[in-house]
């Protein structure tokens, strides 16, 4: 599991790179806007679920047409998520 200082930024680097609101990137995830406010600022740690769905986002951007998506998505994963490194493409 990430650290909570870790996830804080993962959350906030993910949420500006796709430019989503907190509102939409809650609304995207299925849950409350005050969550990913939350989570943001390290008052509370994302589920694993919530994580799962976090690391799928990264995956589809990886996936993406534009280079500077799959780039950018590539250096998360394997920052936020190297144990997943193998699994993923």
């Amino acid at each position: 599991m990430l650290k909570q200082p870790e996830v804080s930024h993962l959350i906030r680097q993910l949420r500006q790179f796709t430019a989503l609101s907190q509102e939409r990137f809650a609304a995207t995830l299925g849950v409350a806007y005050c969550t990913v406010n939350r989570w943001e600022n390290g008052h509370i740690q994302p589920s694993a679920l919530a994580l799962k769905q976090i690391r799928t986002m990264l995956e589809e951007l990886k996936n993406s047409p534009d280079v500077t998506h799959q780039e950018w998505s590539q250096t998360m994963l394997e920052q936020y998520f190297p144990e997943t490194e193998s699994t993923v493409r």
